[in-house]
């Protein structure tokens, strides 16, 4: 069996899980997901917990088995406590502002920078230089937050542009004087 796989899922008792027809849905008070499941994995809802199984021992079925499982419990930690994804900008005039349902980025090109994110995602920004994402599905916090970081992506001599609050940049030396 796989690890990660045989793990049963559990439910918290404000969440609300249904599987019907090869589709997972649950709602809960962070929001609704629901995601197809791959046709050969078996799911089970059972008294409070949700357990995969597999129907053979080939390759393919082992990895699906463990990602069935691993999206199932996503969904299920979207719903009850959501995903959060902090980023920090750096640099002299760099900043971000909040206008109506865009994200505006100054970050040292000619022109502003617009980024327009789903519905279901919230974006804010604390401080003009941190920029918070969060949403219930994490698949989607973090392709926001990506797509956030792609705009100007740090730069290893000074250190400047987007980065997510826990990464480290790794510094290069400049040109050396006469």
């Amino acid at each position: 069996m796989s690890r990660i796989g045989k793990i049963p899922v559990d439910i918290p008792e404000n969440i609300e899980v249904k599987f019907e027809n090869r589709i997972m849905s649950c709602k809960g008070p962070k929001g609704e997901l629901t995601r197809n499941v791959h046709a050969e994995m078996q799911v089970k809802v059972d008294d409070g917990k949700i357990i995969v199984n597999r129907p053979s021992d080939s390759k393919q079925h082992k990895a699906l088995h463990g990602l069935t499982r691993s999206l199932i419990l996503n969904m299920v930690q979207g719903v009850s406590q959501g995903y959060e994804k902090k980023l920090r900008i750096i640099g002299v005039g760099f900043r971000a502002e909040i206008k109506g349902k865009n994200l505006s980025l100054t970050v040292g090109y000619s022109h502003l920078i617009v980024i327009n994110f789903p519905d279901t995602i919230k974006v804010s920004c604390p401080t003009p230089t941190e920029i918070v994402v969060e949403g219930p599905d994490k698949e989607l916090v973090g392709q926001v937050a990506a797509k956030i970081r792609s705009c100007k992506k740090p730069e290893p001599y000074k250190g400047k542009g987007i980065r997510y609050v826990n990464e480290h940049v790794r510094r290069k030396a400049g040109k050396t004087g006469v």
